[in-house]
């Protein structure tokens, strides 16, 4: 079956040296195949049309070529809400109206947090309030985010998950990981995780190619699409590339930019060249 892979920027900054490996690496992985750019864009707050437009002119540049029309994220919110009706009538999904000091400071009070990824793990302070003080707070206006019960969610799950990860072989699932991560927000119907998996669905992606720093993101990934009867990819996890300290490349490295490389001098043969794929 022809590879169906993806690059899914987020269009908050100028694409940099990491991007482009992981663009050229996806698109390496889909000869023969298909090779779709995504926009992640639901982040409006940060999300600029020049980022955009510099995203479509950076990837030109080194010489790749995708599919039209390029699906973005801010036009398909029906596709998220569907996804969290389906959440929602499962009874996995509760609202959290705990604002990120009261969570810090309930971590500190209870010492020896559990921890994730992305640091200690929510407390579950809202998951089990009385559903008429849910209803209540909720009609009043209260800004809430929809978090996932991820132990209830976790057992409707019949039998063990699984995922393959083609450079690492077979995971078993740990779809507590992240805790009960939000996948909402009042004003937003999806956070990255949910968004993602729907997505990737329905682009019919069979092979998610990403960064190895979102590998323990994929155990979530793999319970969301269990949830909602989704296709299971594979998936590939790369190297990242790093500046001469061994730190992850961001946004805010402008000197490494494509952009400010390009007005440097340098050619799309140089960048790749540099990350490795000539």
């Amino acid at each position: 079956m022809p590879e169906v892979t993806r690059f899914a920027p987020s269009p908050t900054g100028w694409l940099h040296l990491g991007h482009a490996y992981a663009a050229l690496f996806a698109r390496e992985k889909a000869v023969g195949g298909r090779f779709l750019i995504r926009l992640e864009d639901i982040d409006g707050t940060r999300a600029r049309p020049e980022y955009e437009g510099a995203i479509f002119e950076d990837l030109a540049w080194l010489g790749l070529e995708w599919e039209v029309p390029v699906r973005r994220q801010s036009d398909h919110f029906e596709d998220y809400r569907a996804a969290l009706a389906k959440l929602e009538a499962l009874g996995v999904l509760y609202p959290c109206f705990c604002t990120r000091r009261e969570i810090q400071e309930e971590i500190a009070r209870a010492g020896n947090a559990p921890q994730g990824p992305d640091g200690p793990l929510y407390p579950g302070t809202c998951r089990n309030r009385d559903a008429g003080e849910r209803a209540q707070r909720m009609a009043a206006g209260e800004q809430y985010a929809l978090r996932l019960d991820v132990a209830k969610a976790a057992g409707l799950v019949k039998g063990d998950l699984e995922w393959t990860d083609r450079g690492r072989g077979v995971f078993k699932a740990r779809p507590d990981v992240f805790g009960d991560v939000v996948l909402a927000r009042k004003d937003t119907p999806a956070s990255y995780h949910l968004a993602v998996v729907v997505d990737d669905a329905l682009q019919g992606i069979t092979l998610v190619t990403r960064g190895e720093d979102l590998l323990e993101a994929t155990h979530l990934h793999r319970l969301l699409q269990a949830l909602l009867g989704l296709p299971v990819p594979e998936w590939w996890h790369h190297r990242l590339i790093t500046d001469e300290n061994g730190k992850r490349l961001a946004k805010r490295d402008d000197a490494r930019s494509l952009r400010s490389l390009r007005a440097a001098g340098w050619t799309a043969e140089r960048v790749r060249e540099v990350v490795g794929k000539e």
